[in-house]
């Protein structure tokens, strides 16, 4: 490279009038300037191609290797993110059957406990309407009895009376009181 660089200014210092002879006309199109040219051209891309290579290349690889790294690790950091939410989605799910569940089984409970609750007051109020219509078919046939008793005084007492005012004569009460309850006994079998 120390070689290439003299033979350069070597070349530079010869050509120093046809380099910098630009007075003359467009020197580009001059063939006697077309070595400068083919030097400066040769030298500045060299410099572009050896600032490229040293300084820029590195940092944009690095750069690149960096990006990489950190991409690499946020899909890492994403995978592991979705793992957890699905997890959490399991358990989560998880918790929701068992509620469901529990709530169902809580339900069942409470609609047994509820339904032996109306059963056991059915069954005591039947029995208590039983006992209640046993009580009140003993008054009837109580009142029935008392009613009838009544019933045969009072035909005793009107057949008495209408007897003594029909016939004028006053019959024994025996006698009244012996036939009205062969008549109703006769009629009651009918209502007992």
């Amino acid at each position: 490279m120390k070689k290439f660089c003299l033979s350069l200014s070597v070349l530079l210092f010869f050509y120093k009038n046809q380099v910098w002879a630009s007075e003359q006309g467009m020197p580009q199109l001059n063939p006697e300037f077309w070595s400068a040219q083919i030097f400066w051209l040769i030298l500045v891309f060299s410099s572009l191609y050896m600032i490229i290579w040293k300084i820029f290349l590195p940092k944009i690889s690095i750069s690149l290797e960096n990006r990489k790294a950190r991409v690499i690790n946020d899909i890492n950091e994403a995978q592991k993110i979705k793992e957890n939410a699905e997890k959490k989605l399991k358990e989560y799910e998880k918790i929701i059957e068992d509620s469901k569940k529990q709530a169902k089984k809580i339900t069942d409970d409470a609609k047994k406990k509820l339904d032996l609750d109306i059963e056991k007051k059915k069954q005591k109020f039947n029995e208590d309407m039983e006992k209640e219509l046993i009580d009140v078919e003993k008054e009837i046939i109580n009142l029935k009895k008392s009613s009838l008793l009544n019933i045969n005084k009072i035909a005793e007492e009107i057949s008495s009376n209408l007897i003594k005012q029909i016939m004028g004569v006053e019959i024994n009460a025996s006698k009244v009181s012996a036939t009205v309850k062969d008549i109703s006994n006769k009629r009651s079998e009918k209502y007992l």
